[in-house]
């Protein structure tokens, strides 16, 4: 198996997906307080939030597994 550019886009993708959801099921304290994810829990609440990060996960682990086939 060759692995061009789009296999290691992929697989990328699908470690982003990976710790993504990690962040959003664990909460990890430094990484939460950040101000960009705490707008979003302002926007969103805290349950919103954890919704869209695992919307977003979900999409980019999509795409990661598309490009690695």
């Amino acid at each position: 198996m060759k692995m061009d550019a789009s296999t290691w886009w992929g697989i990328g993708l699908i470690a982003y997906a990976v710790l993504v959801l990690a962040i959003a099921f664990f909460k990890p304290g430094p990484i939460w307080r950040m101000g960009k994810i705490q707008g979003f829990v302002k926007l969103l609440g805290e349950k919103g939030t954890v919704i869209f990060f695992v919307i977003f996960a979900l999409i980019a682990a999509g795409v990661g597994i598309a490009l690695s086939v």
